[in-house]
Formats: structure tokens, sequence, C-alpha cells
């Protein structure tokens, strides 16, 4: 063998730690939103609207992370912009809710967490992930 098959396979094996790396071990850091419930002009809680978060799907949901009060409604509005077919859909396996998600339109899923603790939602090939975050 010579210096350049060498280099040619130091290369490949570099390559294909990174992707490994890149895709398994390194952490990221998810940008987070946190759901506020709105109220009415007249600000009473009964008038009390479900607190709202637009997530937008692009190669992956931004944000991926929403946090909620347990107990209290959510609409999330999927705002999808890519043509991937893995992003054509999104998946609530804990409240059974799977929902098209048409490519340049809002889509809202209304959910309410029961209790606190975290729900995963993700596109239907599990590829996309997010979570929704319920605290007291």
């Amino acid at each position: 063998m010579h210096a350049t098959d060498w280099t040619v396979i130091a290369a490949g094996l570099g390559a294909i730690a990174w992707v490994n790396w890149y895709f398994f071990v390194a952490g990221r850091r998810a940008p987070a939103a946190v759901a506020t419930a709105m109220t009415t002009a007249a600000g009473s809680a009964a008038s009390a609207q479900p607190a709202e978060v637009t997530i937008v799907v692009d190669g992956g949901y931004s944000p991926s992370t929403v946090r909620v009060k347990a107990g209290q409604p959510v609409r999330l509005v999927f705002d999808r912009r890519d043509t991937g077919s893995c992003s054509e859909e999104v998946v609530f396996p804990d409240f059974g809710v799977r929902r098209f998600l048409p490519t340049g339109q809002k889509t809202p899923i209304d959910i309410t967490p029961p209790e606190p603790g975290r729900y995963e939602f993700m596109c239907g090939m599990s590829m996309l992930r997010g979570a929704l975050v319920a605290e007291r």
C-alpha cells in the first residue's frame, strides 16, 4: 500500500467517526418555549384561552421542547415549511394523536397533559423528535 491509500483510509475512518459522534453522542441544546395562557380583554379566568405555541417544522422541530402547566390545555400550532416525507405527520403516542401536516400550512393540535411529565412527539418515522414537558 502507498501513502495515498493510507491517507484515504484514515480520512474515511475519520469521517465515519465524526458522523457517529454527531448523530449519537453530541449534546444538543434544544431551544425551548414556555406556553402561557392568554386571557381575553375581560381578563377573567373563565375567558382564558389555551396556551399557544407555534412549532416550525423545517428539518426538525423549532422549538423542540415546549414547557406547559400540567392539567391545562395547550394548543401546539405546527407550521410545516419543508417538503420532506419524514415531516408530513406528527405523532403524540401518549395522547393517541397522529396528524397529517400539509406543507405551507399551520396545523393546530390541542392537548391537555394530565400530570407533570415528559410527553414526546415525533414524525411518523421517529426521526424528528420533540417534547412537551408538563410542570406543576
